[in-house]
């Protein structure tokens, strides 16, 4: 398993393909939520496994202190195999060599138990983003 920066185009296609996969076929949210303006500047991580990408999440840059994690995904057959935590180290490590002190995310509810596995507390209460419930999380980082 090898986790990297998006680095090729064809790279981007398949990160693409897998969130379509998992946010749209497998969610139902709308196409249009899914693939937004914010990816063209968002720093894109993928998990390759023989030349599969088997997971992707982004990361977006808020300002000088303040970064996002989104856009999760794993392929259904690899879930469970800590894979998304191998992506989510790896861009909360991007974050910090960018000098990012905080991380936050939108978890859907049903897991976030996992990224509070991760260090991420819950700020806020619940809301609704493409239909699905969520909460906002945050983590501070080094």
């Amino acid at each position: 398993m090898k986790i990297k920066l998006v680095e090729l185009e064809s790279e981007m296609q398949a990160a693409f393909a897998l969130r379509i996969q998992v946010f749209v076929l497998e969610q139902s949210v709308p196409e249009d939520e899914e693939l937004d303006e914010y990816d063209s500047t968002a720093i894109h991580a993928i998990a390759i496994f023989n030349e599969l990408v088997v997971g992707t999440a982004r990361l977006l840059i808020h300002n000088s202190t303040c970064g996002q994690i989104g856009r999760m995904a794993v392929r259904k057959q690899w879930r469970r195999q800590n894979i998304g935590g191998q992506i989510l180290s790896y861009l909360e490590k991007e974050a910090s060599s960018q000098g990012i002190t905080q991380i936050m995310l939108h978890a859907q509810e049903y897991v976030k138990l996992f990224y509070s596995h991760h260090g991420y507390v819950e700020h806020g209460d619940p809301f609704l983003e493409a239909g699905i419930s969520h909460i906002e999380m945050r983590k501070d980082i080094k």
